[in-house]
């Protein structure tokens, strides 16, 4: 990955949190970490 990928999707990744926080109250990391909480469980089988 190039440096300027890597910006580009910072700056993507950034602009869609600071949206969700503008239009609609900021729950977009909420509803990650708790989707991620759920795959993390889902993938727990190889204990």
């Amino acid at each position: 990955m190039t440096n300027r990928i890597a910006i580009g999707l910072a700056i993507v990744i950034a602009g869609v949190f600071a949206v969700d926080a503008w239009a609609f109250g900021g729950t977009l990391p909420v509803f990650l970490g708790r989707k991620g909480l759920e795959f993390l469980e889902w993938i727990a089988f190889w204990r």
